[in-house]
């Protein structure tokens, strides 16, 4: 019988695990993939600071802290039912059945796929899939790409890749369908554009964003939009440019980019086939939060956080008794918070008193310097679930 189960060994997780052995809970790390760090291990970018965040080097860290505390930790575990018990609560996995009185999800989050036609082609992957591939197995995925999707997430990763040395065409929306609505618009998607310019080398595209925050300016921005594309590291960045279909026999050979109007329709004519052996596919990102649902935790749609998320408190603390979340599975940011939303969690779980109120107060100073927000209305989004809790629990 454990004190805690932590299903998930990210940030988030691994965080977690840390702060409840300093409290000398008995703890249980799992994690269905090969190696800890989850998202964590792919990451690698250099901050407006100029500082380069590693994930491998953040994962290790984390690792000899855990190490240090005799931290339990296994890998290569699934788990696909948990049930509630009178005590706590019991997890079926792959290598059995595990009880614990109390129970973390740190699951993380997952991508949206976006279809394409000829997005079954060896040769087409997520975003995330390149990312894992080239920076945690050190595998070349192609030797010159194109990514479908502009937001966030592939800005970031469509960096990565080209520190790696692979050759990016440029980036550009998918054709609109009903699945593709909002990626394909680029009025939606320049929200967006905005949020990740300061990022960029150019100062002139990081002074042009602070105008741009404007709505007029953004409409103008998208009616305006250079038919080249807006350079960011050397790379095309096309918002008024979709890809059509994926194109080969066996394998991406090329794709079909046309033009497109500032509400997403085809312009006819435009098309044009651009060769590639490899697309990247970035729908985004959403929660990974089945396991909390087959407890009976409550959920909500928070278009802010990322789609359902888990009702919690700002202590990472559920509706139900001895569960509690951490990470992505409570809305969509950056490893940063969910490291500190882990450590939270961790205290929590430990009634480690003393140190909650100032684990509260790191989470939202994470927050707040981020240098990448995915949703410019996330502190709504988080002050919404964090109502629903008490909502909940008086109705209860």
């Amino acid at each position: 019988m454990y004190d805690v189960v932590i299903i998930g060994a990210g940030p988030a997780g691994l965080s977690a695990a840390i702060a409840c052995r300093e409290s000398d809970l008995k703890v249980l790390v799992i994690d269905e993939f090969p190696k800890p760090g989850g998202r964590l291990l792919g990451q690698l970018h250099q901050e407006p600071n100029g500082e380069w965040w590693n994930g491998i080097k953040e994962t290790q860290n984390l690792l000899d802290q855990a190490e240090k505390l005799h931290t339990e930790i296994t890998c290569g575990v699934s788990a696909h039912h948990i049930e509630k018990t009178e005590h706590g609560y019991m997890i079926h996995t792959n290598i059995g059945v595990l009880d614990t009185t109390n129970l973390l999800i740190a699951t993380g989050a997952a991508e949206t796929a976006v279809p394409i036609p000829g997005w079954t082609l060896p040769g087409v992957m997520s975003i995330g899939a390149a990312q894992v591939m080239t920076n945690v197995h050190r595998v070349r995925v192609g030797n010159k790409g194109v990514v479908v999707g502009v937001n966030v997430l592939s800005a970031a990763i469509a960096r990565e890749l080209q520190i790696a040395g692979i050759e990016l065409h440029s980036m550009a929306l998918p054709i609109s369908n009903p699945v593709t609505k909002n990626h394909a618009n680029p009025r939606h998607v320049m929200d967006g554009l905005v949020r990740i310019a300061h990022l960029a080398p150019s100062a002139f595209l990081r002074f042009g964003s602070k105008f741009a925050k404007s709505a007029w300016v953004r409409n103008i921005a998208v009616n305006f939009y250079p038919k080249s594309g807006v350079k960011m590291w050397g790379m095309p960045i096309h918002i008024r440019k979709a890809i059509v279909q994926i194109n080969g026999t066996e394998k991406v050979e090329s794709v079909t980019m046309c033009d497109i109007t500032s509400d997403g329709e085809i312009i006819a004519g435009s098309e044009k086939i651009i060769d590639v052996d490899f697309v990247c596919i970035a729908g985004g990102l959403y929660p990974l939060a089945e396991l909390a649902s087959v407890i009976g935790c409550p959920f909500q749609y928070v278009e802010e956080l990322g789609g359902h998320i888990p009702i919690h408190n700002e202590q990472m603390e559920t509706p139900l008794n001895g569960l509690y979340v951490a990470g992505n599975i409570t809305g969509i940011e950056s490893a940063k918070v969910a490291r500190a939303q882990g450590t939270l969690a961790g205290y929590s779980i430990a009634k480690n008193i003393d140190k909650i109120q100032q684990a509260m107060k790191d989470v939202k100073s994470t927050r707040d310097s981020a240098s990448i927000q995915f949703h410019p209305d996330i502190v709504e989004g988080r002050e919404r679930i964090h109502r629903s809790f008490q909502t909940y629990e008086k109705a209860q």
